[in-house]
């Protein structure tokens, strides 16, 4: 029976739910002042990111091994006996780098396994990033946590390795060190590892296991982390997708599982100079520092060799529990929702609860709502970036109003929705309508289950769903408080997606939140639909979007605090002995054309042989710059000779000033066998020929001014062509250069090599 204002309550109820469910995803009790030491407290864990990030610390900086050396020193004070392990690593991503991990293990009364508490101490280079997110915080969770570990004198059969690894940013380098070199690897049955992919958020629980997650999915249950947030479609997409964390390196190299945990939100502070003290949210610290406890408590004297399993199972989070079941019951799932829909149409009709033609003419307003509100949504955004070119410059896709866009196009949604949804109809024909979405939610679950059985779980808002329909085809009555009590599966499991996907894969998939939103209107029909103002609610969620939208253009400028990211490098021809500033950016700002000018040229004859970007920018500009004094590097062939088919090389590139990285190329169908780097062969090599993609051989980070030593060889028919370019990431500083600071509301481009002087020369013979 409907009440005058049904639909009023039932937006309060739901608004209530759904508030409950965001702010029961992280902890909120952080200003914790006389926390007793027995206990984990963010503030003192917020003290050791102060102290870490207070300055850039990437591998080859100066600030690198003071950092290194406060983590040695903070082991120590905690009754630990630390110890530095260095060494080069040549990783698969072509990357060379001599790292220098800080370990410590806490012995175990049998010593037969060991646990890893990992995160990484070095910053993001490049763009000057403090790293106080990533990764001080992953760092200062395992300090504080380890600290209250051994305050409580907590008894435990296995080893327990505090890992601080090097390299992480260029290529898991101080990872593949450790699982390659160190003697302790061969022990350890299980990684904890922390990250961080923006400031802000819930923490993320992601595992990589060797097979089946069922061993591993049981043990972080059994280990009662009191808010958990994770679910095992985020576990099935991660598994098609590339990993790069540390923990990948552990998985591949040497056959070992774990957790990874990260918060992502505040993607905008991602890797720049913005990484600060004062932008880590400290709840997304405390969250971290909920898993680890409990995780070290339980693993610390579980049979972690048991870990490994066969089989897989599907798992997903409410506030305050985690929930799996087997992989399984996937089927039996979908056999019941099928056989619910069928039942509960055949009964309805029998009934005449249910017209057949207004169930086939459901279809019409649910399709429309979806392929209107996708099409809107996907060039909405694409419009939006030709309105407000500035975002472009925001290499990751998510501006610093991005959740302005996220909450604008989804309340544009539900105004379509709505909107498609209005016309007066028979009373509770809201039932007959819901039959479409449920229809297509089905089929969608059966795609699941043939592709992707770790989204097995979105099998549970469909059958909440369904007992909304069969109440109302067994009474004939629709109860609008039980039709909201059983929307909380789907606003549980369901909605947190709607900001979960834009966030991490940026706005540029804002139309998948849309689509998703319709499939979601489409759960909840039984409530929306029995709206009896529906226009009025498409009129106030159009009104609703529209003020987000204008909050979003009011926020669209550069300020101090959500700053503009731009890009100058200096790059001299040592063949041509010619130099230009060029830049990365697509809208030059006042800073840039102080250097390149109002007119700069295109830069498209300058992107051969281009150095890594993790999103594959290219040169966009560049102006002719004056020639400076700057001493290549010295290039030696120590060795040139040809035996049988195969020429032999063997060369020497030596610094000649301070610089900090080497890029190698060579035309991309040329051979080069056997090839090693300071007497390394790539990690993982399992052929003769070096492996590559392109044009790039190998990048070389250049820690100590240490030489790159080079080995391999070619076919003898073949030509010798490899060119190189020596970075230093010190443009600014420089005193060959006169640049001027960038403004307050600027920050150097991160993903880019930013900020450098670059030498370009080939070697030749």
């Amino acid at each position: 029976m409907k009440t005058k204002f049904q639909s009023v309550y039932s937006i309060v109820l739901i608004s209530l739910f759904l508030f409950g469910i965001f702010y029961f995803m992280l902890p909120h009790s952080t200003a914790d002042v006389d926390v007793p030491l027995s206990e984990f407290s963010t503030q003192r864990a917020l003290e050791k990111v102060k102290q870490i990030s207070q300055k850039p610390h990437f591998a080859g900086s100066k600030n690198h091994e003071n950092v290194a050396q406060y983590l040695f020193k903070e082991l120590q004070d905690l009754g630990l006996e630390p110890t530095f392990q260095e060494g080069f690593t040549f990783t698969e991503n072509g990357i060379i780098l001599k790292t220098k991990n800080i370990i410590a293990k806490i012995k175990g009364t049998q010593s037969k396994s060991a646990l890893v508490a990992l995160s990484h101490y070095d910053s993001a280079p490049h763009s000057a990033s403090l790293g106080a997110s990533d990764d001080a915080s992953g760092i200062a969770t395992i300090l504080e946590s380890i600290r209250v570990f051994l305050h409580n004198n907590t008894k435990h059969k296995n080893d327990i390795i505090i890992l601080f690894t090097d390299g992480e940013e260029l290529g898991l380098n101080g990872a593949a060190l450790f699982v390659t070199q160190h003697q302790w690897a061969k022990n350890v049955g299980v990684v904890l590892n922390f990250e961080a992919r923006g400031s802000s958020g819930p923490s993320y629980m992601l595992m990589e296991t060797n097979q089946g997650n069922a061993k591993m999915v049981d043990a972080f249950s059994n280990a009662k982390t009191p808010i958990p947030a994770s679910n095992s479609l985020m576990y099935s997409i991660y598994k098609l997708l590339p990993n790069d964390t540390d923990l990948t390196i552990f998985r591949e190299q040497g056959k070992i599982q774990g957790f990874n945990f990260a918060f992502i939100d505040s993607h905008f502070n991602y890797h720049t100079m913005q990484d600060k003290y004062e932008n880590l949210d400290p709840k997304s610290v405390a969250h971290n520092g909920s898993y680890l406890l409990p995780l070290l408590n339980y693993l610390c004297n579980s049979d972690l060799k048991s870990l490994n399993s066969s089989q897989d199972k599907v798992y997903f989070t409410i506030p305050f529990a985690f929930i799996s079941y087997e992989f399984s019951c996937n089927l039996p799932f979908l056999i019941i929702a099928f056989g619910l829909l069928l039942i509960f149409i055949f009964l309805g009709l029998g009934k005449r609860a249910l017209d057949f033609k207004s169930i086939l003419k459901g279809f019409i307003p649910f399709f429309s709502a979806l392929v209107v509100s996708g099409i809107m949504t996907f060039l909405g955004w694409k419009a939006v970036v030709l309105l407000y070119p500035q975002y472009n410059d925001i290499l990751h896709g998510f501006p610093y109003n991005g959740h302005d866009y996220i909450f604008g196009f989804i309340s544009l949604t539900l105004a379509i929705c709505f909107f498609f949804y209005r016309k007066p109809s028979i009373r509770n024909s809201e039932m007959n309508l819901t039959v479409a979405p449920l229809f297509m939610w089905l089929l969608l679950n059966l795609g699941i289950y043939v592709t992707l059985q770790g989204a097995g779980f979105l099998i549970i808002p469909v059958i909440s769903s369904l007992l909304m329909l069969g109440v109302f085809v067994s009474t004939q009555k629709s109860h609008w408080l039980l039709n909201c009590v059983l929307a909380l599966p789907t606003l549980v499991i369901l909605v947190p997606f709607l900001i979960l996907f834009p966030i991490g894969l940026g706005l540029k998939i804002v139309f998948v939140s849309s689509i998703l939103s319709v499939l979601i209107f489409g759960l909840l029909l039984p409530i929306f639909g029995s709206f009896s103002q529906k226009n009025s609610w498409s009129i106030l969620c159009f009104l609703v979007a529209t003020g987000f939208f204008i909050k979003a253009h009011l926020n669209s400028n550069y300020t101090n605090e959500h700053a503009k990211p731009n890009s100058l490098i200096y790059v001299y021809n040592a063949d041509t002995k010619q130099a230009n500033w060029v830049t990365y950016d697509k809208n030059l700002d006042a800073w840039t054309k102080t250097v390149l000018g109002k007119n700069p040229k295109k830069a498209i004859e300058l992107n051969n042989n281009s150095m890594y970007s993790k999103y594959n920018s290219e040169f966009t500009f560049t102006k002719k710059a004056p020639l400076v004094n700057i001493m290549p590097p010295t290039v030696l062939f120590l060795k040139d000779s040809i035996i049988g088919k195969q020429r032999f090389f063997k060369i020497e590139i030596t610094p000649n000033r301070k610089v900090n990285r080497y890029d190698i190329f060579a035309p991309e169908n040329d051979i080069f066998n056997n090839l090693k780097a300071n007497s390394l062969q790539l990690l993982g090599s399992k052929t003769i020929a070096y492996p590559r993609d392109g044009q790039k051989l190998l990048t070389y980070y250049v820690v100590d001014s240490i030489p790159l030593t080079l080995q391999f060889s070619i076919p003898k028919a073949q030509k010798m062509k490899l060119s190189l370019k020596e970075s230093s990431f010190d443009l600014l500083s420089n005193s060959l250069f006169k640049i001027a600071p960038r403004k307050t509301n600027m920050i150097a481009m991160p993903f880019v090599v930013n900020d450098a002087v670059v030498i370009e020369q080939k070697i030749t013979r």
